[in-house]
């Protein structure tokens, strides 16, 4: 089970030698992770404002497989591999068609207003694990 997410690449996505820009890979799997938890029902603004819970990512672990380019048409697969009581760890890949280019293995944290680091709400975490 995860989610799926779909982007263009645009021209301002790229480098000089025409593939994606190795830093655009990580805007890609930020916006797919957005779109999942929104597509849970989670606003992160209310959240926020609610409860004073924010995500920050903690460690990210990159590869890079092979090369994007101007005007392909790629998918962000998100899948939750472990939940704890403060911790997501979500394994994102992007692929283009059935072609794997770029994989990681992201750890996000629950913090509170002061930096450190809180449970995730009850509520928050039962629909990580149904979703």
């Amino acid at each position: 089970m995860g989610h799926q997410f779909d982007l263009r690449v645009y021209y301002e996505d790229t480098d000089l030698a025409g593939i994606v820009y190795y830093a655009n890979y990580l805007k890609f799997i930020e916006r797919a992770r957005s779109e999942w938890v929104r597509t849970l029902g989670v606003d992160q603004a209310a959240l926020k404002a609610r409860d004073g819970v924010v995500f920050a990512v903690r460690r990210v672990e990159a590869d890079y497989l092979q090369p994007a380019v101007f005007d392909d048409l790629l998918q962000v697969r998100t899948v939750l591999l472990e939940l704890t009581a403060a911790r997501l760890v979500i394994e994102q890949a992007v692929y283009r068609g059935d072609v794997r280019l770029f994989e990681a293995k992201v750890v996000l944290v629950c913090l509170a207003g002061t930096g450190r680091p809180v449970r995730l709400p009850k509520g928050l975490r039962e629909r990580l694990i149904s979703g």
